[in-house]
């Protein structure tokens, strides 16, 4: 589980995050929506260390991320994997050695285990038979299931995922959104997304926090999410032409 408590990150004369106070729970997809430049992105950079908030706590399991030392974050950040928005792929290297990357550096398995656990993750994400491709030879959807079996490539407790869906078609969107799903499941992994995807939402999220102008406007189950009279909530949806 992480919490995040009273967290407030400013540049400048701008408040980007004010003061949020949310929980994301193991084993559901925790969902976070808002407009561009809601802070939504800022809050996840600050989750995984990136840029260090102005004030409050994120608390991995009750250690506080903010306050602990260079070695105690490496320790946390081992157990958290990253499904970039791009994918983030390195173009130099084979499918097979951009998901053994983060193994090689952060574990101490033989050659023969890490070969091992990059074929598994490439089975759970149906890439049998692609280890010796490039980036340039797949697909946009390959290059995302790529990404997610990078980033579970260290079994981990926590899951990021960065508009998980950009520049797919609705097809191999869901594709991953089911993914995702079951990943989450499976492994009881904590899962964030940042996303604009309301089909995302509403198919695969079970908790969803919103953000607008930095301020947490709802957080909660999406049953809850779907009466919610909020005004905002309203105007962001009809803005996505998403219709309850």
């Amino acid at each position: 589980m992480i919490e995040i408590k009273g967290l407030s990150k400013s540049f400048g004369d701008k408040d980007v995050l004010k003061n949020i106070n949310v929980a994301f729970h193991p084993g559901r997809v925790n969902v976070v929506i808002g407009a561009s430049g809601s802070g939504k992105s800022v809050l996840m950079k600050c989750m995984v260390g990136l840029i260090q908030p102005d004030a409050g706590k994120i608390l991995y399991e009750d250690i506080d991320f903010v306050e602990i030392d260079y070695k105690a974050k490496k320790a946390v950040r081992e157990q958290i994997g990253m499904l970039f928005q791009g994918s983030a792929l390195f173009d130099s290297l084979t499918v097979e050695e951009n998901v053994e990357f983060p193994i090689k550096m952060f574990s101490h398995m033989t050659k023969e285990e890490r070969l091992d656990r990059v074929n598994f993750c490439l089975q759970r994400v149906h890439l049998e038979n692609a280890n010796k491709l490039f980036p340039s030879e797949l697909s946009g959807g390959m290059k995302k299931r790529v990404g997610i079996a990078r980033a579970i490539a260290l079994n981990p407790k926590y899951l990021y995922c960065d508009e998980p869906n950009s520049g797919l078609d609705p097809v191999t969107a869901r594709v991953i959104d089911s993914l995702i799903e079951e990943i989450t499941d499976e492994y009881e992994i904590t899962t964030i997304i940042n996303s604009h995807d309301m089909k995302t939402l509403f198919d695969i999220g079970d908790n969803v926090a919103f953000i607008y102008k930095g301020n947490l406007e709802f957080t909660g189950s999406i049953d809850d999410f779907r009466i919610d009279s909020n005004p905002l909530i309203e105007e962001f949806l009809a803005a996505s032409y998403f219709k309850r």
